[in-house]
């Protein structure tokens, strides 16, 4: 039986792939025939702990599939990296990308891993010749890594986030004009959008501003900035299933009010392009 807020609760997420994709995608699995909604994103798209994410929402009140294509820490290479996924994408009648932050991607800096992009795998010589006093054989998250290199230079960090948001800015370019049709852009998190150089490394999505997201609305139909209330916010994890273990984890995303928020933000829109 599954316990809200604690103990020894576990949530049934029905992995499925899609196509002939590696990746695991949250269930129950969709059909892909016929009119669809495709729903591409990260740990919030995706729905941990969270019974009811915002697709499933929407699905139900739009009476229209809606396939959730959302990963655990995923960055925009997972969907670059697996043209099946895409294919499927591009099939689907309206879109939802969300927001990614800009960390969980391959660049001239450091490797991740293709489908658990919060892994790291190894530092590029450009990274190297940057930070030699840094062992990089160390670190095997992506994030504890660019702690560290924040930690020792927010002068040489500086370079890094930089060749994070340009190759950001080039691979959202790139999947936006791959899935064409009508797609909506959509910022999900507890804070704004920064105006300004920020590197904070507690907040998601990481690295990206409002400029970098100004420069992708030419390329969609609607862009939604989806910033959960404070009543949303003082929920906390109330309302959202996960044990003990996991309670850490829980705390860092948000609950189902948030999901509610998004899925009211979204409906109108999505109605108008089914």
């Amino acid at each position: 039986m599954s316990v809200h807020g604690g103990g020894l609760a576990t949530l049934e997420y029905y992995p499925c792939r899609y196509g002939n994709s590696r990746v695991q995608f949250r269930g129950p699995k969709r059909s892909l025939e016929g009119r669809f909604i495709a729903f591409l994103g990260s740990t919030e798209t995706y729905g941990r702990f969270i019974e009811a994410p915002f697709p499933h929402l929407l699905e139900q009140r739009l009476g229209v599939v809606c396939v959730n294509f959302g990963v655990v820490n995923a960055g925009v290479d997972l969907y670059l990296n697996d043209p099946s996924v895409l294919d499927s994408v591009m099939q689907a009648r309206a879109k939802v990308v969300q927001v990614m932050g800009a960390q969980n991607m391959s660049n001239r800096y450091y490797a991740v891993h293709p489908r658990r992009n919060d892994r790291f795998l190894r530092a590029s010589e450009r990274l190297e010749e940057l930070y030699p006093e840094v062992d990089f054989t160390e670190f095997h998250f992506v994030r504890h890594m660019l702690g560290k290199l924040l930690e020792v230079s927010p002068e040489r960090f500086a370079n890094v986030v930089d060749e994070l948001r340009q190759a950001w800015i080039a691979r959202m370019k790139n999947i936006l004009t791959q899935i064409r049709g009508k797609v909506i852009l959509l910022w999900f998190s507890e804070c704004p959008v920064p105006e300004e150089d920020v590197f904070d490394l507690g907040h998601d999505p990481l690295f990206v501003t409002r400029d970098m997201i100004d420069t992708l609305r030419p390329r969609v139909s609607d862009v939604v900035v989806q910033v959960a209330s404070d009543m949303a916010r003082l929920e906390g994890t109330m309302g959202m299933v996960y044990s003990d273990l996991e309670s850490c984890a829980a705390a860092e995303l948000q609950g189902p009010l948030a999901h509610a928020e998004a899925a009211n933000r979204l409906e109108p829109l999505l109605q108008k392009m089914i």
